[in-house]
């Protein structure tokens, strides 16, 4: 058995339904359930017995040691955190909350567990935190990509956290000895992922009718990952990573946003048509940019492919096709979370933006 934090979020929720997908190994997953934290996300697992929900909160010292106690998973794979550049613009503190002092909180109850079990038990046990390629600043144009050894330099209150995540559990491994492995991968993408980041917002925005805002000239760079993709490297560091060690997940595709946006427009062009017959690139709007907005990031994924053997199996092209007809297929998921809550996350974020 293994036990997953925050397996309702984007990232998390496609990882347990690939697990479950691959393997009969049980899963306890362990969510607050958050805005961006779906149960719907799981509504295929209702009744897998193999998926054992609970809702609750990876600072919840209780919680946690009574999970570990009761069900002694082999492994803790944590997804939990805030992770929204602009939402921790608008308010830092819930992300110091999750990501950092909740992260203390679950190392502290792992240590626990850990510290106590015996044998071959305490020999297997790993704490795989999941973490982001932001910690590592902003490159320029050429600017060699981000290997696990490039400094962190975080520049945003979301990334800032997650750097402080990531020192937390490489020192909890340094002076405890707890059994780590970190992953920082680069901008994921496909199913489930939350209408307020780039591509979901660009598809649900296009099918609404509604503006695409795109921050500043659109050419911040980032290196895009499809969701199952990162995954299934996930499953690989667990299997196969080396204790202490840091391994970068990339897809080794860079792209400017407004080529994102292009693409994203020629697809719903071709495959949901507006009825005027006007391109959805008609919608484009360029809204000013964000503070402090890092105008590029790009992964080194060398170090997996090199020591685990892994590399992506989608290119962009191929991924985003899969994730557009997924938003596509999928309208009634996209309506359930488009919450008043949303609705106004977005009004706050976007209305005084425009240039």
């Amino acid at each position: 058995m293994i036990l997953v934090t925050g397996g309702a979020g984007f990232i998390g929720s496609n990882f347990v339904l690939d697990w479950l997908a691959q393997s009969d190994e049980e899963i306890i997953n362990l969510d607050i359930l958050s805005y961006a934290g779906n149960r719907e996300n799981l509504a295929t697992l209702d009744k897998d017995s193999r998926h054992i929900f609970v809702q609750g909160d990876i600072g919840d010292t209780v919680l946690l040691t009574h999970l570990l106690k009761q069900h002694k998973p082999r492994a803790l794979i944590n997804f939990a955190a805030e992770s929204h550049v602009d939402r921790s613009i608008h308010g830092p503190e819930d992300f110091i909350q999750t990501n950092i002092v909740g992260t203390f909180h679950l190392l502290e109850a792992v240590k626990t567990y850990w510290y106590n079990l015996e044998g071959e038990a305490k020999q297997a046990f790993r704490f795989l935190h999941v973490s982001t390629d932001e910690v590592y600043g902003s490159l320029v144009k050429d600017e060699p990509a981000f290997t696990e050894n490039h400094r962190y330099e975080p520049n945003s209150p979301y990334s800032a956290s997650k750097a402080a995540s990531d020192h937390l559990v490489r020192a909890y491994h340094h002076t405890y000895g707890l059994p780590v492995l970190t992953t920082n991968c680069s901008n994921n993408y496909g199913p489930y992922h939350f209408p307020e980041k780039l591509i979901p917002l660009m598809i649900v925005n296009a099918l609404a009718g509604k503006p695409l805002p795109v921050y500043g000239d659109g050419q911040q760079i980032r290196d895009w990952l499809y969701v199952k993709d990162h995954c299934s490297a996930i499953r690989r560091v667990l299997e196969a990573g080396q204790l202490g060690e840091v391994y970068n997940i990339g897809g080794w595709n860079e792209k400017a946003n407004i080529d994102i946006v292009h693409t994203v427009c020629n697809l719903l062009d071709e495959r949901s048509a507006r009825v005027d017959g006007k391109s959805y690139k008609e919608q484009i709007t360029y809204v000013t940019d964000r503070p402090g907005h890092d105008r590029r990031y790009a992964i080194d994924a060398s170090k997996i492919e090199r020591e685990l053997g892994w590399k992506p199996s989608e290119t962009f092209d191929t991924g985003i096709k899969k994730t557009v007809q997924w938003y596509l297929e999928n309208q009634h998921w996209v309506a359930n979370v488009q919450s008043g809550a949303y609705r106004e996350w977005v009004e706050k974020n976007y209305i005084d933006r425009v240039i």
